[in-house]
């Protein structure tokens, strides 16, 4: 399986950003771009290859990620004009030999990719995630308005940006040599009964179309940091205390760590984990919660996707790992 991410765009409704970088290379924070996070997550999916498709501005793609980057093999498939995503993505099925998990360049979303690959089944897996409302809506019963909800998730599914594509299916895109794939081939998969799709409700995504949607995923990433288990998110912290989100991946799990100053109290909000102690194993559910002291060694696995609050003395930076999984 390798790795590849459409990159070519020209981002017209991000100017004057787009003037200046591609799309794909903007700052979610500082020092961190969309293509930073999306390579990233397709390392500690164990991806080891990855192709970018470019086509505006790939110079600067290119100087960014070389030939290798964080230990990922980076190639590049150049557009060397726009023929929309089917151009792009025939470019790369001359070049790959095995299947592809492929992602629009200008997602962000804290999507489980192990979990994606794992469920893959079928000739074609497509990631899918809840509409939102745009707009707040109203609740009404016998002639009156008696609630209202702010920009609530639909019953409705939209195609999310990320693909898993058997190279056996290959011969169904290059039926079309330019275009649009949501249009002239999506379609023809899905009718064919070989589209099969993968959901997480809950999890945060965002195509960075507007710069409305890039001010969305800035404000998500304040004080947010990406692990390879899923992130954390500072709340407050003072010289008192300090209070932490911490979201765990299904499967997925901290290091072994200690604190030598740090005691924390880990309360789940959603989801179902497990904290394993040198002497004993806890398991928690929504609205448990567990001590963890100075000095005790433990770990968090996560049984499926988990957000637990994290409320501690102010020792921030106060972990010692002693056994890790991801070799940090």
């Amino acid at each position: 399986m390798i790795g590849a991410i459409l990159c070519g765009g020209y981002g017209k409704r991000l100017k004057p950003i787009t003037d200046q970088i591609p799309k794909p290379l903007i700052e979610i924070k500082d020092g961190y771009t969309i293509l930073d996070k999306q390579i990233t997550q397709f390392q500690y999916a164990g991806i080891k290859k990855v192709y970018l498709l470019t086509g505006y501005m790939h110079e600067l793609i290119k100087e960014r990620y070389g030939a290798e980057w964080n230990g990922v093999k980076i190639g590049y498939v150049h557009e060397d004009k726009q023929g929309g995503t089917l151009y792009a993505m025939n470019l790369l099925f001359k070049k790959a030999k095995e299947d592809v998990i492929l992602r629009n360049g200008d997602i962000v979303s804290d999507i489980n990719l192990k979990q994606m690959l794992d469920s893959h089944s079928n000739r074609m897996t497509m990631f899918i995630t809840p509409l939102i409302s745009p707009y707040g809506i109203t609740e009404i019963a016998n002639g009156k308005i008696v609630d209202f909800r702010e920009k609530p998730a639909l019953n409705y599914y939209i195609n999310a940006g990320i693909y898993i594509i058997d190279k056996k299916i290959f011969g169904a895109f290059k039926k079309h040599a330019e275009g649009d794939v949501e249009k002239l081939v999506f379609p023809e998969i899905a009718k064919s009964g070989l589209l099969n799709y993968y959901k997480e409700d809950g999890v945060f995504w965002q195509s960075v179309d507007s710069p409305k949607d890039l001010e969305s995923v800035r404000n998500e990433y304040k004080n947010k940091t990406d692990k390879p288990w899923g992130y954390e998110k500072i709340i407050v912290h003072t010289d008192k205390y300090l209070t932490k989100e911490l979201y765990l991946m299904k499967g997925e799990g901290t290091s072994v760590h200690y604190h030598t100053k740090k005691d924390e109290t880990m309360h789940v909000t959603r989801g179902e984990c497990i904290i394993y102690f040198e002497d004993r194993e806890v398991h928690l559910k929504a609205n448990e919660t567990v001590r963890i002291e100075p000095n005790v060694r433990h770990r968090i696995f996560a049984v499926e996707n988990t957000v637990l609050q994290e409320y501690s003395t102010p020792h921030i930076d106060d972990t010692v790992r002693v056994k890790d999984d991801y070799k940090r």
